[in-house]
């Protein structure tokens, strides 16, 4: 529940029937739309609404009626920021859920990296499991990024890359020039392998 003080970021509104119904048109209009296209369709309104009694005064909310797969989906944010600063579907798209997707990479890196495992007995310890978290993260993102670019995984998570790229069994050959890897004929990613590896090595300035 947002209390009755000023929320300049948008924060989410639990919906319920008196703001479900203030975007029934648009919730209307999006299912035909989603019937039209065949795909999902979302609309917005703007507009001022309050609680019953928790709420000392009417407050700016932005309303998204969508529609995936005949279902409706509405959501509704909070917010002080004016109409004039930023429209309804700025600022749900573009504002409210970049505050989401932000949370999104902290959970990544928590629950693919383990960087939320600090049970070492010292502050020191778990700094340093932190630190190793935190260049692990930035290293795959460096990977999904020069390396994965137009590939299926150019937008996966840490942990997909973990799991079909670097978690594979190869034949690990270490002569005085080079480093080869030795992938079994049947692994499903080697392409993707292949690509990433050259790529990064081009990167660096380095034959690949």
């Amino acid at each position: 529940m947002v209390r009755d003080e000023p929320c300049r970021l948008p924060v989410r509104l639990a919906r319920n029937e008196r703001l479900e119904a203030a975007i029934k048109p648009e919730l209307m209009l999006a299912s035909l739309d989603s019937m039209r296209s065949g795909r999902p369709a979302r609309r917005f309104r703007d507009f001022m609404w309050s609680t019953i009694d928790s709420w000392s005064r009417n407050r700016r909310v932005v309303g998204k009626a969508e529609v995936t797969g005949g279902d409706a989906n509405p959501r509704f944010v909070v917010t002080s920021l004016k109409p004039k600063a930023t429209g309804a579907r700025h600022l749900y798209e573009q504002i409210y859920c970049a505050r989401g997707e932000m949370e999104n990479r902290i959970k990544e890196c928590q629950a693919d990296l383990f960087a939320d495992r600090t049970s070492a007995a010292t502050m020191r310890a778990n700094q340093l499991r932190l630190w190793f978290a935190s260049m692990a993260y930035v290293l795959l993102c460096a990977l999904r990024r020069m390396g994965l670019a137009h590939t299926q995984f150019a937008e996966a998570t840490c942990g997909t890359i973990r799991l079909k790229l670097l978690k594979i069994g190869a034949l690990v050959t270490v002569s005085v020039r080079r480093i080869r890897f030795a992938m079994a004929s049947a692994c499903p990613y080697a392409q993707e392998w292949r690509l990433a590896a050259a790529r990064l090595a081009l990167a660096r300035g380095s034959p690949p």
